[in-house]
């Protein structure tokens, strides 16, 4: 899919153009989840912010978290912010990856916020209990 495929896909759920190459979505929720997507280097690359310094969870646990996940990543900013982030081929994108990744990043998002806030499910959820 050539960037401006991606930016046709983007463009259709609702993405803003913020600059050649890069979007923001946000997906409204009761804490809005804002993500950020720019095409560089033959890649897609997204990134939300997740969690805020003063409530995200341990490194262990977001090192455990790193470990067994695929395709996204949780990284920290040098203020301790949680955030989660992918990247995707150029190349191989397509609608169905574009979906699979975006949800994907949402998904770790929220999960890591339930983890956060306490509101983790019993059975501990995507990503477990702390």
């Amino acid at each position: 899919m050539p960037i401006d495929a991606v930016s046709r896909y983007l463009e259709g759920v609702g993405a803003r153009r913020l600059a050649d190459g890069e979007w923001g979505l946000t997906i409204g929720d009761e804490h809005p989840l804002d993500i950020g997507l720019r095409v560089a280097d033959g890649l897609v690359r997204i990134q939300a912010f997740a969690v805020p310094a003063a409530d995200a969870p341990a490194d262990a646990d977001v090192l455990h978290w790193n470990r067994s996940s695929r395709v996204v990543r949780f990284a920290r900013t040098r203020s301790g912010d949680l955030w989660v982030q992918a990247d995707l081929l150029v190349a191989a994108a397509d609608a169905r990856s574009m979906d699979t990744v975006l949800g994907l990043v949402v998904e770790a998002s929220r999960s890591a916020r339930a983890v956060a806030y306490d509101a983790a499910p019993s059975d501990g959820g995507w990503l477990g209990g702390r």
